[in-house]
């Protein structure tokens, strides 16, 4: 992989970040509003903390909703968000390259 194709990769990640996390926030907000307050502060400020960051990874798995499966085998995930095995994983290396153990 070139170095102009890293840059492409970490900016697809980063639209993908930037979509799926306001999702995110507003999901824990409804169920955790203290932790959605300091996610909130840290996503704003340019750093999630370790929890947050694991908090998102683990998310961001659940919710998958594009599984490949049709509606005779499997699961099918209802969310405000389409979110596809490729996200999962775009999100998962964003995180990693933040530093984050995903």
């Amino acid at each position: 992989m070139t170095a102009h194709e890293r840059q492409e990769t970490s900016q697809s990640d980063r639209q993908v970040v930037d979509r799926l996390v306001p999702v995110w926030l507003d999901e824990t907000e409804r169920h955790d509003p203290s932790a959605a307050r300091q996610a909130r502060a840290g996503w704003q400020s340019g750093s999630l903390s370790g929890d947050a960051a694991q908090d998102l990874a683990t998310w961001v798995t659940a919710r998958v909703t594009d599984t490949g499966f049709n509606d005779d085998e499997g699961p099918q995930i209802g969310g405000p968000t389409r979110i596809t095995p490729a996200d999962k994983e775009r999100v998962h290396r964003w995180l990693a390259a933040q530093g984050h153990r995903v």
